[in-house]
């Protein structure tokens, strides 16, 4: 009678081995799946503002001429990953420091601490707006045509006396009948009024007004000082309807493309020529470009969509030195007026400025 045989069969020793292996490889796996406090910065999608997007133009102008337009404008946009709207797993952080095109930056650099994504996304679409308000003003007087402005609500605090009585874009008429033709008169009229004072505030909203009443108490950043919790601002307009139609975008950097669709639309040069353009920049009323964030990632983002020129402003020409795609031309611009010469210079197949050689004194 033969035996079975147990030369295969690992020993109690060969058993722990292997558990501990399997183990390894768990906690392994499960380490490269942990998240990390990290943001993943890689290049967006890029919209054409004198195009359409969903069949809908992204710029629509009405009660007044428009001109046919060719080419490309293109905004650019950084897609993110992490922070408070969702977390950025070990192993896509490791991928991404190996790919040029991205970055990955600690979180509290971009999001603070106790911000939620709700909150994130109600500021990325404020600034959004805001830079659409602030586009038309820009393009307006590049054009020297009438601006009208107003006074609305830019932000309301999650946690405030204003939250679900006042909302972002509702324009401020009055305060306890005083007409409020500045921003500064809000906070000056709660002020000077002790906490717990309730405020009759004229609004117009979607075309309406009304009055709504807000009790102010404590400000959470020093309990002397009455707070109703909105921030307030001007918004503008051009006298005729403008509207933009993206949606699911945020943020401030498309105010200097939105400021040029609107003059290309408005004016009967066509600025682009049939040439494909992007650029980025936060711009002010008065014509102004900002710094932004992401600008490696928009450059190639930018390129990846056929750009051949870009625009940006100036303060970055530092942080996009050896990030500059083959094939574009980036020139760094101060005002929506250098922006328009820059493309007009360029579709006419004359030299553009440049950010100076990384190397020059």
């Amino acid at each position: 009678m033969t035996e079975p045989s147990t030369a295969h069969q690992p020993t109690r020793r060969g058993w722990m081995l292997i558990v501990a292996g399997m183990t390894s490889l768990a906690l392994l796996v499960a380490a490269f799946l942990l998240p990390v406090p990290f943001v993943k910065l890689a290049p967006g999608p890029t919209f054409n503002v004198i195009g359409e997007q969903d069949g809908e133009p992204v710029i629509q102008i009405s009660g007044a001429e428009t001109f046919p337009t060719t080419g490309s404008l293109d905004m650019v946009t950084v897609l993110e990953s992490g922070g408070p709207r969702g977390g950025l797993v070990f192993v896509d952080a490791i991928a991404s420091w190996l790919d040029p095109n991205d970055a990955v930056v600690p979180r509290e650099l971009i999001f603070p601490d106790d911000e939620t994504g709700e909150e994130v996304e109600r500021r990325q679409a404020i600034s959004f707006s805001t830079s659409q308000s602030d586009a038309i003003a820009a393009a307006m007087g590049y054009l020297d045509r009438p601006i009208e402005s107003a006074v609305a609500v830019t932000t309301v605090y999650s946690v405030s006396p204003a939250a679900g009585v006042l909302e972002p874009a509702d324009h401020l008429l009055t305060v306890d009948d005083v007409e409020i033709t500045a921003p500064v008169q809000v906070a000056e009229l709660v002020r000077a009024q002790p906490i717990g004072t309730t405020f009759a505030i004229g609004i117009e909203r979607d075309g309406q007004e009304q009055v709504v009443e807000v009790t102010s108490a404590p400000n959470p950043e020093d309990a002397s000082i009455p707070f109703i919790g909105i921030g307030v601002g001007e918004v503008y307009s051009a006298g005729f309807p403008i509207a933009f139609t993206l949606e699911d975008v945020g943020g401030p950097s498309a105010g200097l493309m939105f400021a040029t669709g609107i003059v290309d639309k408005l004016t009967p040069d066509d600025l682009a020529q049939g040439n494909h353009i992007a650029g980025t920049g936060t711009i002010a009323p008065d014509g102004t470009v900002g710094p932004i964030g992401g600008i490696r990632q928009k450059l190639a983002g930018a390129r990846a969509s056929g750009a051949t020129l870009f625009l940006m402003p100036e303060e970055h020409c530092s942080e996009a030195a050896g990030h500059v795609p083959d094939g574009l031309a980036v020139v760094p611009v101060e005002t929506l007026a250098d922006g328009i010469e820059a493309i007009r210079a360029h579709a006419a197949g004359q030299p553009v400025s440049s950010c100076p050689a990384a190397d020059a004194p």
